[in-house]
């Protein structure tokens, strides 16, 4: 192999042997293969984002409706009956913070956690979340544990 005989791999180049816009003789002058009029043969022309060529386009025929409040918090839920199974499997033991359930996997480490009170718990806890529903923190609290929050 030789700089003479280098020439790219078959199929990775597609260049139109004919050039557009360069008279007639060309056999593409005149309209250049864009067609008669219209937006499609100007210069500068690009399809808008969901454009139907004309025709009302679907994100302004469809009503808008409901409200979408900015300030909304997202919390991750993490069960109290999921925390006993954590307890019983020997993962946890005498406290759970957002560090352990980030590392169990059960948040995010930019997530605000809600200890939620779906099933029961016996295990002694120290629990830190940023939200309780009364539910939980009284029965991690009935079951001898504290429920901090934290914010």
């Amino acid at each position: 192999m030789s700089l003479s005989n280098l020439q790219p791999a078959i199929g990775s180049t597609h260049k139109n042997s004919k050039r557009l816009g360069r008279g007639q003789g060309s056999g593409k002058g005149g309209t250049a293969a864009r067609g008669h009029k219209g937006a499609k043969s100007r210069s500068g022309y690009s399809k808008k984002l969901g454009f139907e060529g004309g025709q009302m386009p679907l994100q302004r025929r469809v009503p808008k409706f409901g409200f979408k409040n900015i300030n909304r918090k997202e919390y991750t839920g993490v069960n109290i009956d999921t925390i006993q199974a954590l307890v019983d499997s020997k993962k946890i033991k005498g406290e759970l913070t957002i560090d352990h359930l980030i590392s169990l996997r059960l948040a995010g480490k930019n997530d605000l956690v809600k200890i939620l009170g779906r099933g029961k718990i016996q295990a002694s806890l120290k629990v830190s979340a940023h939200k309780f529903t009364s539910t939980a923190k009284i029965a991690i609290e009935k079951a001898g544990g504290e429920a901090i929050s934290i914010e």
